[in-house]
């Protein structure tokens, strides 16, 4: 396509968007790195221009987050719940499915895991062998119904996954708080009792005993549920039929069912599938982080999990590498001030990401007229 010009007053040539006709290997990554040096320039300088020193800043953001192994145990914990909206997103984007519902999938995870010890499904004194893969079941079992809702309307009835996924979110916020507001709630405020002790997923500081320097750390289970479900993201897009099918599907669907493949099935099987992965984050959190259901669960970590599944060009390994970064932003935007900034920095990320991923499918071409 090229700019419109008029008859008098432009130059004598004429600016066109042209598509690349192939990316060299290289070309991603490199955009990438260099999409997120320009955002940390940007960043230091509206950090200027509100009177910030940019490089205490990010001094103190590196420091908060990996300065010890302690506040890295931290930011494993913020990570944990990332890593596995991430995969959710990039799982459902890599066949071009838009699932912007993994925050409310992340809370009927929640909810699930917390029925399995809170309906008494299970009797008092259960241990933990038990109950906690039977909370991680139910956690990804609720989140993959919820993200099936959306599978189906759209394979059956192509509604805009868009738009069901994102108002699923509030519906599934409003069913939380229901029950934590209500037959859950703990003396009328908006939280459950606390979890037995068996149903809390195990920390690192429980291995002290054997190794007394990880004493006080906190990274729990979760974070390894979330490095397990990577490696199986991965081995199943990069190596199984179904893989090639979903990947097939998203790169060129006529193609796709010129092949013969059901497109309306796998549409449903990988709303589900990434329903189940963000529930599992919803599982991780209550059985690991705060050993409740509670309405302030979430914090925004399914739709930062859209920016970290685009900044890792969907892929599982890299999903974790951004949601350790995008956890670390959490962490220490504790103790900046103004609060907004930790936000303001994966925004302009975000920005210049899709720049980056623009340019390495399209070139700028001058033509003379």
């Amino acid at each position: 396509m090229s700019a419109p010009a008029t008859d008098r007053g432009l130059l004598p040539v004429t600016l066109r968007v042209e598509r690349r006709l192939g990316t060299p290997r290289w070309l991603p990554l490199a955009a990438t790195l260099a999409a997120i040096g320009a955002a940390l320039v940007l960043s230091g300088l509206l950090l200027a221009l509100i009177g910030a020193d940019p490089f205490a800043v990010f001094a103190h953001i590196l420091g908060a987050s990996f300065g010890d192994l302690y506040v890295l145990s931290d930011t494993l914990v913020k990570a944990t719940p990332l890593i596995l909206t991430g995969l959710a997103c990039s799982l459902a984007f890599r066949m071009r499915l838009w699932n912007i519902g993994a925050e409310g999938q992340l809370l009927m995870g929640a909810w699930g895991a917390s029925a399995v010890v809170l309906l008494g499904i299970f009797p008092a004194g259960t241990p933990g062998i038990i109950l906690i893969p039977a909370m991680v079941v139910g956690g990804m079992v609720a989140g993959a119904l919820w993200g099936g809702i959306a599978g189906v309307l759209r394979a059956r009835l192509n509604v805009n996954e868009i738009i069901t996924t994102l108002m699923l979110n509030y519906v599934a916020l409003s069913f939380l708080r229901f029950w934590v507001f209500g037959p859950w709630s703990e003396g009328g405020f908006q939280q459950t009792v606390q979890f037995p002790r068996d149903a809390w997923l195990g920390r690192l500081t429980e291995l002290s005993w054997l190794i007394p320097d990880v004493a006080g750390m906190t990274v729990h289970g979760g974070f390894l549920l979330a490095l397990v479900a990577a490696g199986i993201v991965w081995w199943v897009l990069s190596r199984t039929r179904t893989g090639y099918e979903i990947r097939l599907a998203g790169d060129n669907p006529q193609a796709a069912r010129y092949a013969g493949i059901d497109l309306k099935r796998k549409i449903v099987l990988v709303f589900l599938a990434s329903g189940a992965l963000a529930g599992l984050a919803g599982a991780s959190e209550v059985s690991g982080t705060v050993h409740r259901l509670q309405d302030s669960l979430a914090l925004g970590y399914g739709f930062t999990g859209i920016v970290i599944a685009y900044l890792a060009k969907f892929h599982p390994l890299g999903v974790i590498v951004a949601a350790i970064g995008f956890g670390a932003l959490i962490l220490a935007g504790r103790e900046i001030q103004p609060a907004g900034i930790p936000a303001m920095i994966q925004g302009i990320v975000l920005v210049c990401v899709i720049v980056a991923d623009a340019l390495t499918r399209y070139t700028l071409r001058v033509v003379r007229r």
